[in-house]
């Protein structure tokens, strides 16, 4: 895989910031990792939208996983942005992250890249912070990708608000009203129409303190009637189990009609 540092200038926030982005060479003769010559793709390659947590920015998938090496077995693009602390929300005291996730980077990266754009060939997943972003993307704009997961989600933004345990991050973020119902995975479940959202995925350690909000969130998808993938084992909010789930999460991903031949 060959790794891209893009620096450039968002409109969106109104200021320079950074992209990691992964994309497949088709080269052979590297020892130690598989030989996946590049099938033709006509619409361009597929695409994965890999959000970072509270604490991380666009290098944290590629420091402490080994995600270039997993995505070498699967031809497709690694999009690695990155939004400070900001939930992936237009901040009430800061910067419009949630419109230039889901608005201005799509669109720099089909101008800058040869990826599909094709919902079929779209995927976003994320940890903590980003397994909520990666959700609430997928729930808000449900046409636009295939697949979505999320790993050991924050799910539960409201829950986390009343808590008071970040006051002063979620009043940044929030503003004195909180998250509001575009911003609460729970609410946005009720109003979702089932047949419209992509695969779903959640995962989540059963000694992560992060347990009881994915565990409300699987509940509240029964009753809506929305089909998940779930992976619940042992394990605590920390890399060794995103490193080992994220391998999972590719294999689960759906096939892109866009590559020629098998997906494994």
């Amino acid at each position: 895989m060959a790794l891209l540092t893009v620096d450039f200038f968002s409109e969106t926030l109104e200021m320079g910031t950074t992209l990691r982005v992964l994309l497949p060479e088709g080269a052979t003769g590297h020892i130690g990792t598989p030989d996946t010559p590049l099938p033709p793709m006509p619409s361009g390659l597929p695409v994965l939208y890999l959000l970072h947590g509270l604490s991380d920015d666009s290098t944290a998938w590629l420091r402490y996983t080994s995600i270039d090496r997993y995505v070498g077995e699967r031809p497709m693009a690694v999009v690695m942005p990155q939004v400070a602390r900001s939930f992936y929300a237009d901040e009430a005291g800061g910067y419009p992250y949630w419109s230039y996730l889901c608005e201005e980077l799509p669109a720099v990266v089909q101008r800058m890249f040869r990826v599909s754009d094709s919902r079929e060939d779209t995927y976003v997943a994320g940890l903590s912070m980003g397994g909520y972003g990666a959700l609430k993307w997928a729930l808000r704009q449900p046409r636009r990708f295939a697949a979505a997961a999320s790993l050991s989600g924050a799910l539960d933004v409201v829950g986390l608000a009343k808590a008071d345990e970040r006051g002063p991050l979620f009043r940044q973020v929030y503003g004195d009203r909180g998250p509001g119902p575009d911003d609460d995975l729970l609410d946005l479940l009720g109003r979702a129409d089932p047949a419209e959202l992509p695969r779903l995925w959640v995962s989540c350690g059963t000694e992560d303190h992060l347990l009881g909000s994915n565990h409300l969130f699987v509940e509240r998808a029964e009753q809506a009637g929305v089909e998940l993938t779930t992976r619940f084992g042992p394990g605590e909010h920390e890399w060794g189990v995103w490193d080992s789930t994220i391998r999972d999460v590719l294999a689960w991903l759906p096939p892109a009609p866009s590559a020629a031949g098998p997906s494994t």
